[in-house]
Parts: structure tokens; C-alpha cells; sequence
């Protein structure tokens, strides 16, 4: 008897064949197919869950295969599937067992099911390799109005699952159930009650929009965590596949996430490279994945190691990271925003118009070298940031909202120009040069800043980038000299003295 199951290696998943199989011999149960703990205790779940079912299974050698031989199985996912297996081939259930139903769940002791880590990908991932149908334990934390293309039947004991198969009860089913409305998103921070900043709320804007990375450097005190902590209200609310791509990673990772807001990371510069790149024995998320499709917030950016801040460069580069290890290779998406804080110096007050600078040239140095010039490359947007006069008289303050509405219009233009989902941030240079070129003179302009600023090919290019989105915010159809002025300002840090020689 042949039953299907789903594993997953990652975010990817392959279909998994149970195979069962009576054979003359001691009374036992062998599973083989390389399965794991997790998989070998199965056999004692199952045989109590198939008691309480009313089916002895002790008088006989079964032999459980999971296809194919050569994946380590690593869940107890296929206990169901399992279970059916064995009914099937013991004559409880007289229905043939079609393979286009796939079967995911872990028993319990007493036939109940229930739900695992990575439930929610597995059913993503029997979509795609053709399932018609899913039998899963019902989930309360299920996204259930973003599955209407699924028809996954929720089942809660193994006597429900054999009626459903019989065609008895047919129980709460994602093709039941009516579309449901995200209910909006309350967040205590907002644009308007920052006063000040106005410079740097428009660099976020253009981030927003275009989706580059901003590093913040100033003084202790002068906005920086508060303004990346209310970047996240003006970026644009998920699609609904972006936001089944961040519940899976959540739930791979074995975290919550109850809204469709873009994910916000936050991780302490104490965290280790595990913790920010994903791994362990069985390889899981790090918090770059956690934070796909949203926010990377590192504050005190220099204090994190410079071997941990260089496992950046694979995904600001590609918007993916890989993690090796001797029971498995996994890829994990980390398409993400990094938005970085950091003093200028170890005391934090040089170019400070109010305090005095106890650090030396030499100290100043070896703290801003914590960061490496490749991940310096990788960032789009240098900010300068003072601390607020606030005696002053200040510009009117927009709300999130609005801004929210003119990256939202931005990114539209966006997708438009470029055919799909992607940003002036992340297509690739080819097409954004081809779609909207440089005229000589902005070329030349561009080399000749790139050589008095030493700027590498890298820089040039997100450059451009940047020019691309300030003229889209602009609602401009080509880059503007005004745009691409704008965006070669973004690169150079006003701080005065020793600027050439700090990595900037």
C-alpha cells in the first residue's frame, strides 16, 4: 500500500511516498528510509494511536518504507500518513487511497492529531508539486484566509480522517470557509512625533520606496533607534504570498506572527552568527530570514563582531542565505531592509556641536573598521544624524500614513516598469539600465564623483539605483541630474574632519 506524505528540506519540499507492506516474520514494525528519532518513535505512536482506533497491528511484520531512500526524514509529519498506510493494508478502510491526497499530521497516544513545525510550508509545498487535496490537524494560528486556493480538509482524530475517506463527514475545509478581512495594524509610533529629522525621514522614504539599506551614524541620544523603529509604518502591508512565505519561515522557526505588517528584527549586538544567520544541528531560520520581507534593525552596529556582520554579505547580496551542514544543505529567503545605527566614535560624541570627543584619531579609526568595506558597499544610504534643537522652529510633520501612500504610489511604478514584484533595490542592473538609462552627461558626472570618492563598481550601482527611486518618488519618467545629485549626496557622510580616512 502506497500513501503520500510531504517533506521538507528548508523552505522546499518533495513529495514523500509511505509504503507498507505485510511480511511473514516476528510480530514488529521496521521503518526504513533513513528516518530520525523523530521518525523511528513513530512506530510506538502509531500502534497506540491504531489501539484506540480498534486495530491490532501486533500479530504480524510490517515493514514502513519512506520514499525516496535517499532524504533524511527529520519530522514526525508522516505519522498520519503512516497510520493510514497500515489501515489500509489491514482492511479497516475499504476505499482506495488516491495519490493526488497528501497526508501530514503527528499522533498522539490516543489517535488525536496534531500539528507540527512546518505544517504550514508542507501545505504551501503540496500545492506546488501537484496535490489535489491536504488532510491536516487543524491549527488556530493557520492564515486560513490566504489558503482559499488549497483544498485542505482539518481533521482532529484518526476516526475522522477514515469517515472523511469513506465519505461519511466531510469536516472544516479551506473551500468552506469565506474570505476574511486583515484586521488593520495598530502601532504606537508614527512619523508625526518625531520632531525634526526631516532629512533623514526622506532618506527612509526613498529606503521605503526602493527598498536600500541605510545606515545611521550620531551621536547617543539624537533619533536613530526611534526613527528605524517607525520605518516600519510606512512600508507597504504584505502580499498575500509574501505574507504565507513569512508565516512559514516563522513557523519553521517555531516563532508567531499574527499580523500582515512587514516582519521588524531587532536582534542585541551580543547575538551570535547562529542566531543571525540561521543553523543548528537540523538547520533553522536566523533572524536575517525572520525578517524577509521587512526590517533588519541593527543598533549598535559596530559592537556586533566583524566575523558575524561579514555573514551579511551573501544575503544583501543575493536575498538568500545557505546553511552547510554534515545532515543537510538548506536555503533559506532573506530579502530584507537592513537599516544600521552606529556612533561615530567609542565615546560616541565626535562631531558633536555639544559635547567634546575623548577618542583619539586612532580609536576612531578602529571603531569604524569593525565594519568591513564590503558591507559599507552593500549599503545604499549613509546618514549624518545630530541631535534635535528643539527651541527651534520646526516643518510641518506628516504622518506615516502619507508618506506610507507615496512609497506605496513609488513601488507601483515600480512593478509596473519592470513587469513583476520587484524594486529599483533588487532588479538586477541590466534591466534597470535598460529600462531607464543614463544620459552621457550623468554618466560622466557619476565617474568623475566616483573618482574623487574612490566609489566602487558596487557604489556606482547603487547609485543609480537610488536616482531610479528618487525619481520615482518624484513621478519622474527618467533619472533627473536633480535625482541623481540627490542620490550621490546619500554616500557622503558631513562630518567633517577625518571622513576620508574613516571608510565613508
Amino acid at each position: 500500500m502506497k500513501v503520500c506524505s510531504i517533506g521538507l528540506r528548508g523552505m522546499e519540499g518533495y513529495r514523500v511516498q509511505v509504503e507498507v507492506k505485510e511480511l511473514p516474520g516476528m510480530p514488529s514494525i521496521v521503518i526504513v528510509g533513513l528516518p530520525d528519532t523523530s521518525v523511528k518513535e513513530a512506530k510506538e505512536r502509531v500502534i497506540a494511536a491504531l489501539h484506540a482506533f480498534g486495530c491490532d497491528v501486533m500479530n504480524q511484520k510490517l515493514v514502513i518504507h519512506l520514499s525516496p531512500p535517499e532524504r533524511k526524514k527529520q519530522s514526525p509529519m508522516f505519522d498520519l500518513a503512516m497510520a493510514i498506510g497500515i489501515l489500509k493494508v489491514k482492511g479497516k478502510l475499504e476505499q482506495p487511497i488516491p495519490s493526488h491526497i497528501a497526508f501530514l499530521g503527528s499522533l498522539s497516544l490516543d489517535g488525536t492529531i496534531q500539528p507540527v513545525d512546518g505544517m504550514l510550508p508542507a501545505i504551501l509545498a503540496a500545492k506546488k508539486l501537484g496535490f489535489q487535496q491536504v488532510y491536516a490537524p487543524y491549527d488556530p494560528t493557520f492564515p486560513f484566509q490566504y489558503l482559499q486556493h488549497i483544498d485542505c480538509v482539518f481533521v482532529q482524530t484518526l476516526d475522522q480522517v477514515a469517515q472523511c475517506l469513506q465519505g461519511k463527514q466531510v469536516l472544516f475545509s479551506t473551500n468552506h470557509l469565506p474570505p476574511a478581512i486583515d484586521p488593520p495594524q495598530k502601532t504606537h509610533r508614527d512619523f508625526e512625533h518625531i520632531i525634526g529629522h526631516e532629512d533623514a525621514k526622506y532618506a527612509l522614504e526613498v529606503a521605503a520606496a526602493g527598498e536600500h539599506n541605510v545606515l545611521m551614524i550620531g551621536p547617543p541620544g539624537c533619533g536613530k533607534s526611534l526613527l528605524a523603529e517607525t520605518f516600519p509604518t510606512i512600508l507597504p502591508s504584505l502580499s498575500d504570498e509574501a505574507q504565507l512565505e513569512v508565516l512559514s519561515l516563522y513557523q519553521l522557526a517555531g516563532e508567531t506572527k499574527n499580523d500582515s505588517s512587514p516582519p521588524f528584527r531587532h536582534p542585541h549586538h551580543s547575538a551570535s552568527s547562529v542566531a543571525l544567520i540561521g543553523g543548528g544541528t537540523q538547520p533553522k531560520p536566523g533572524e536575517v530570514s525572520l525578517a524577509h520581507r521587512g526590517v533588519l534593525f541593527l543598533d549598535e552596529m559596530a559592537e556586533f563582531t566583524k566575523k558575524t556582520l561579514d555573514m551579511l554579505r551573501q544575503p544583501l547580496e543575493t536575498g538568500k542565505v545557505t546553511i552547510s551542514r554534515v545532515s543537510s544543505t538548506v536555503t533559506y529567503p532573506a530579502h530584507f531592509i537592513l537599516i544600521g545605527a552606529m556612533n561615530p566614535c567609542p565615546c560616541g560624541y565626535f562631531g558633536s556641536k555639544k559635547r567634546y570627543c575623548i577618542c583619539s584619531p586612532k580609536q576612531i579609526h578602529a571603531y569604524r573598521q569593525r565594519i568591513s568595506g564590503p558591507i559599507y558597499d552593500r549599503i545604499d544610504i549613509l546618514l549624518s544624524l545630530q541631535a534635535v534643537d528643539l527651541t527651534k522652529k520646526h516643518q510641518q510633520l506628516e504622518r506615516s500614513e502619507t508618506i506610507r501612500r507615496r512609497v506605496e504610489a513609488a513601488r507601483f511604478k515600480q512593478y509596473e516598469r519592470y513587469g513583476e514584484e520587484i524594486t529599483n533595490g533588487r532588479v538586477p542592473i541590466g534591466v534597470l539600465l535598460a529600462k531607464s538609462p543614463l544620459t552621457k552627461r550623468q554618466q560622466q558626472l557619476l565617474q568623475h564623483w566616483a573618482a574623487t570618492n574612490d566609489w566602487s563598481n558596487r557604489v556606482q550601482t547603487k547609485i543609480i539605483r537610488l536616482a531610479r527611486t528618487i525619481a520615482d518618488l518624484a513621478e519622474a519618467e527618467d533619472i533627473t541630474d536633480e535625482a541623481l545629485w540627490k542620490a550621490m549626496a546619500f554616500r557622503r557622510i558631513k562630518e567633517g574632519r577625518q571622513e576620508r580616512n574613516m571608510g565613508c
